[in-house]
């Protein structure tokens, strides 16, 4: 590769890293301030409210694109705030499924308008 094709990879790698962080940081932010959640404990809510069913605990980890004991801390988080409810797989008993509760579906549903208004706002 020559040092200008290197350069300008790089270049865009640095202009997706801070287009990346804007979008995050607002998003933090806004969803904070209005609903008291994060940005990942939003795509967790989302990711279990657009589930057809019971989803794995090990695909919410694929979804929010957190580490395993990342996404363990953050379903515990909300756990424990009553927004979503975990069980056993009766089938493999290692396995964990996450729900979301009533009250997560609420706060899913209030924070959704927050959330598609800040990309509106950082991503057009």
């Amino acid at each position: 590769m020559s040092d200008v094709a290197e350069q300008g990879l790089v270049e865009e790698w640095h202009e997706l890293l801070a287009r990346y962080s804007a979008v995050f940081s607002t998003l933090e932010c806004r969803l904070q301030e209005r609903h008291g959640i994060g940005a990942n404990e939003f795509e967790a809510l989302e990711r279990l409210a657009t589930c057809d069913f019971k989803c794995r605990s090990a695909d919410l980890t694929g979804a929010i694109h957190l580490s395993q004991s990342a996404t363990s801390r953050l379903v515990a988080r909300l756990e424990k705030e009553g927004l979503v409810e975990r069980a056993l797989c009766d089938a493999d008993r290692r396995g964990i499924f996450v729900t979301i509760t009533d009250a997560g579906q609420e706060k899913y549903l209030a924070a959704k308008q927050t959330h598609r208004e800040v990309l509106n706002e950082t991503l057009r």
